[in-house]
C-alpha cells in the first residue's frame, strides 16, 4: 500500500514522527485475523468487522501516531479507516465464501503490505504508466499476496459447504493475487485498499465460476478455433493500425482480447465484437473537425489505446471465458452482450454527443457545462447512446448469443451504466480518485450486471 503520491522510496525519506515500515508491519499483522474466519458465522464476522472500523475511526487516532502518514489525519478518510472497510465490503459481498472473503484479505494484508517494503528496499525500475511504482515492490505482492490467498483460501476450506475444489484453492489465490498488483499499479488516488481487496475478490469469484468438468470441452474448443482466431485478429488488428483508429500497443492488446473472444464464444462473439468496435471508432471520427476546435476530440487523433481496449471490452472478455468454462453459459452470454453494448453505446453517446450535442449538462448539477466535460450529457449523445445499445444488442439477438426477450435487459443495463459511469465522472475524475479507463470499466461491468439481474427477474 503506497500513500497517493508517495513513491515507494528508501526508509529515510519519510517525514519525522512517522514509520512507514511500522506501518506496513501493522497493515500486515491484521491479516492474521483473517484465519478467524474458519470459525466465526458470517454474522459474527460481519459484526468483529464493523467494530474493528468504529476502532480505528474513534480509539486509534488516539495512541497509534506512528502508523498515521502525514497528512493523514487532515484527511479525514484515509488508509487506516479504508482497510477494515475493505475487509467489511469483502465480507459483505461473499457470505457463503468466506474463503474467497479471506483469502482476498491475505492478498490484501500480506501483498499490499510487502509490495512497500520491497518496493524501498530493492528499488529498482518503475512501471512506464506509474513511475511512482516499482517491478520489484509489485513482484513481492503478487508472490507474497498469492501466498497468503492460498494458505487462507487451504484453512478455511474446511468451512465452506460444499467444499471448494482444491485445485481452486490452489490456482484462484495466485490468480487474484497477479490482478491486484497490477490493479495496485494504475496511477489513480482510489485507495489501494479498496483497490486490492475489490480486485482480488472478484477475480477469485470469476475463478470459482469454472468448472473442470468443462475442461475437456475448453480443450476441444481452443483446439479448433485458435489458428483461425490468431489470423483473424492479426488481419484486424494490422487493418486497424493502418486506418489509424488505434495504437501498436492498442492493436496487440485488441487481439489479445479477440482471440480469447473467438476461442470462447465463435465467431458469433467475435462479430458482435468487431460490430462494436466498428461502430465506436466511426463515432469517434463524426465530427472530428468541431471536437479538434472546441479541444476535446479523443487523443491520438481518435486512435484506442491498450487501456481502452481493456476497460471497453475487458468485462466481455471476462464473461465469454466465463461462458466457455463455466456452467453459467446463458448468463455469461447476457452479460458479454450487454458489456459490449455498455461500451460501445457509451462511445457513441459521447462522440455523437460532442459532435453533434446542442447543449451538453452535468448530470450531478443539470446545469450547463462545456461540451467534453467530465460527467456531461445531451440529448443527442443520450439518445444516439440509447440507440446504439439497442442496435447492439439487437446485433447480439441476431447472432444467436441471446434470446430476443433479453434486448430490453441489454438496452437498460447499457443506459444504467452509461448513466452511473457519468456520474462517477462528474464526481470523481476530476479529483484523480478514478480515470476515463476505470470508469469506463464500471461502465461495461454495471451493464453486465444490471442485465443479469432484470434478466433474472423477467424469468
Amino acid at each position: 500500500m503506497k500513500a497517493p503520491g508517495l513513491p515507494r522510496r528508501r526508509p529515510g525519506s519519510a517525514e519525522a514522527g512517522h514509520s512507514e515500515t511500522a506501518r506496513q508491519i501493522v497493515h500486515m499483522a491484521m491479516g492474521g485475523f483473517a484465519v478467524l474466519l474458519r470459525w466465526l458465522t458470517w454474522w459474527q464476522a460481519v459484526a468483529l468487522a464493523s467494530i474493528a472500523l468504529a476502532f480505528n475511526l474513534l480509539v486509534l487516532p488516539r495512541f497509534a501516531s506512528a502508523i498515521y502518514r502525514p497528512g493523514d489525519r487532515e484527511k479525514g478518510l484515509h488508509g487506516i479507516l479504508f482497510y477494515p472497510l475493505a475487509v467489511l465490503l469483502l465480507l459483505l459481498a461473499f457470505p457463503r465464501r468466506l474463503d474467497i472473503a479471506a483469502a482476498a484479505w491475505g492478498i490484501l494484508a500480506i501483498g499490499d503490505g510487502i509490495a512497500t517494503l520491497a518496493g524501498r528496499a530493492i528499488g529498482g525500475p518503475t512501471w512506464p504508466w506509474n513511475r511512482e511504482k516499482t517491478v520489484s515492490g509489485s513482484t513481492a505482492f503478487a508472490i507474497g499476496g498469492a501466498a497468503a490467498g492460498v494458505a487462507l483460501a487451504w484453512w478455511c476450506r474446511p468451512a465452506i459447504l460444499p467444499e471448494p475444489a482444491l485445485l481452486f484453492v490452489c490456482v484462484a489465490p495466485v490468480v487474484a493475487a497477479i490482478v491486484a498488483a497490477l490493479v495496485e499499479t494504475i496511477p489513480v488516488r482510489l485507495d489501494d485498499n479498496l483497490s486490492v481487496a475489490a480486485a482480488a475478490g472478484a477475480t477469485m469469484w470469476l475463478v470459482s465460476l469454472a468448472t473442470i468438468d468443462r475442461l475437456p470441452a475448453v480443450i476441444e474448443a481452443a483446439t479448433g478455433r485458435l489458428p483461425i482466431a490468431v489470423v483473424l485478429n492479426a488481419l484486424v488488428a494490422w487493418a486497424g493500425h493502418r486506418a489509424r483508429t488505434v495504437s501498436v500497443s492498442g492493436a496487440v492488446t485488441g487481439a489479445l482480447i479477440g482471440i480469447a473472444i473467438f476461442v470462447a464464444l465463435g465467431w458469433q462473439g467475435w462479430t458482435l465484437l468487431l460490430v462494436t468496435f466498428l461502430a465506436a471508432s466511426i463515432a469517434s471520427k463524426l465530427g472530428l473537425e468541431r471536437k479538434v476546435l472546441l479541444g476535446i476530440a479523443e487523443e491520438r487523433g481518435g486512435r484506442r489505446g491498450p487501456g481502452n481496449a481493456i476497460a471497453n471490452t475487458g468485462v466481455a472478455a471476462i464473461a465469454a471465458l466465463v461462458a466457455l468454462t463455466g456452467v453459467t453459459h446463458a448468463a455469461a452470454q447476457l452479460a458479454f452482450t450487454a458489456a459490449l453494448a455498455a461500451g460501445g453505446s457509451d462511445t457513441i453517446a459521447s462522440e455523437i454527443g460532442k459532435a453533434w450535442g446542442r447543449r451538453t449538462y452535468s448530470i450531478t448539477s443539470l446545469q450547463g457545462v462545456p461540451p467534453g466535460t467530465s460527467g456531461a450529457m445531451s440529448l443527442e449523445g443520450t439518445v444516439a447512446g440509447i440507440v446504439g445499445a439497442l442496435g447492439l444488442g439487437a446485433t447480439g439477438v441476431a447472432l444467436d448469443l441471446i434470446p430476443s426477450g433479453w434486448l430490453p435487459a441489454v438496452v437498460i443495463g447499457a443506459t444504467a451504466g452509461s448513466l452511473l459511469e457519468s456520474w462517477l465522472g462528474a464526481t470523481l475524475e476530476a479529483p484523480g480518485i478514478l480515470n476515463n479507463d476505470m470508469l469506463n470499466f464500471i461502465n461495461t461491468a454495471t451493464g453486465a450486471f444490471v442485465a443479469i439481474g432484470i434478466a433474472t427477474v423477467l424469468r
